[in-house]
């Protein structure tokens, strides 16, 4: 991007009379721009691939390659799409000009040359460019910001998943923007494995935000033994959610931000899950020798909606070769560009005829959901969990 205040523009004259470019050179350096020389849109080209220039001024007739066709190709390069162009044309062909404009040309300049029209035709088109420079410099910011929040958000999620024997267990999130509302937490604490799966209201940054919040209250609420000090498992998943429940529901209740969270307790031992299922979408348990399917109910409202809500707590237990499928509504709500929903039938089916590992099922559903979706656009963020006793 060109500082036109500390370094002079730099303008490409095309043009296949020498006179012309003379004289469009000699003006332009009274006005104190910097200029290069081409007489037709092919040594243009060839000059544009070797150096940044500000604006171009294009004749249209020209051997080689024609002013159409010079200007076609700026519009297909990636890299010179967004380089003004003036055209120049004869005083009375308009229709070329307008054809022109049509093109992507930003302006056009009538010959014979007019010094004063010239200064303002430049003046203008250099100061659109400026101002889409800044813009442009500007989304790159915003860019690297949200680069940066991405990266940072993945750190709030696990590294790695726990190895606990008899179990395995894995996990996946697919972000439909930079950064997600969705999040999913497990790890070890007082010999239970701790099982979490979140979805944020809304999207975007906003939502990203909260993820962190909800995340690292749960986390640090329910691993805080110097708090929890001898309450049984299902005292601590209560006052884990409760406590998050209430900070977020009274200090940020004007935001209107809440999050459906499923959260479990896991003995590994036993097998015994004792969960809380705060609005959010109710994971599966499923066994593939009876080909039974159990979904987990809900045991109280999203995370940040209500304070002081009362959530029941309950228990199940995963026996041998029972896997437990959670996921956030991104899965089922997957759109492909014809408006058609994947839908939890789909899913249902993926899981019933998968005896294969945790991995390899949320590969496969994976697999499913982006052949669903096409060429269509990703709407919202894709998060699983599956555990299996082995």
């Amino acid at each position: 991007m060109t500082d036109y205040k500390t370094k002079p523009a730099r303008i490409l004259i095309v043009d296949d009379s020498k006179v012309n470019r003379m004289l469009l050179s000699h003006e332009l350096e009274k006005q104190g721009y910097e200029f290069a020389l081409a007489e037709n849109g092919k040594v243009a080209l060839e000059i544009l691939a070797t150096g940044d220039y500000d604006l171009i001024l294009l004749d249209i007739e020209m051997p080689e390659l024609d002013g159409y066709q010079t200007l076609s190709s700026l519009k297909k390069n990636q890299n010179l799409r967004h380089l003004p162009v003036v055209m120049v044309t004869a005083i009375d062909d308009i229709a070329s000009a307008v054809r022109c404009i049509e093109m992507g040309a930003d302006d056009y300049l009538p010959k014979p040359f007019d010094p004063v029209l010239l200064r303002a035709r430049v003046a203008a088109s250099l100061e659109k460019k400026h101002l889409r420079d800044q813009e442009q410099a500007h989304l790159r910011s915003l860019e690297r910001e949200l680069e940066i929040g991405h990266d940072i958000q993945l750190s709030f999620l696990p590294s790695e998943l726990p190895r606990i024997d008899g179990w395995e267990i894995s996990a996946s999130l697919k972000a439909a923007r930079e950064v997600a509302g969705d999040f999913y937490d497990v790890f070890e604490t007082d010999g239970n494995v701790c099982l979490v799966i979140g979805d944020v209201c809304d999207k975007g940054v906003g939502a990203a935000l909260f993820m962190t919040l909800f995340r690292s209250l749960l986390r640090f609420t329910i691993t805080a033994k110097n708090v929890l000090g001898e309450l049984s498992i299902a005292e601590k998943l209560n006052y884990a959610v409760t406590l998050t429940n209430n900070y977020v529901a009274n200090t940020h209740g004007d935001t209107g931000m809440f999050a459906t969270v499923f959260i479990g307790l896991l003995n590994p031992k036993s097998g015994m899950l004792t969960y809380i299922n705060a609005g959010h979408e109710r994971p599966i348990l499923f066994n593939k020798d009876d080909k039974n399917q159990q979904t987990l109910k809900s045991t109280g409202v999203a995370i940040g909606v209500m304070p002081d809500w009362e959530y029941a707590v309950e228990e199940i237990k995963l026996n041998i070769d029972d896997l437990l499928f959670a996921f956030t509504d991104g899965v089922p709500e997957v759109e492909d560009s014809k408006g058609h929903f994947f839908g939890k039938r789909r899913l249902f089916e993926i899981l019933g005829s998968n005896g294969h590992s945790p991995s390899n099922l949320l590969d496969e559903i994976n697999d499913a959901l982006d052949l669903h979706l096409g060429d269509a656009k990703q709407f919202d963020d894709i998060t699983m969990v599956a555990v299996k006793r082995l």
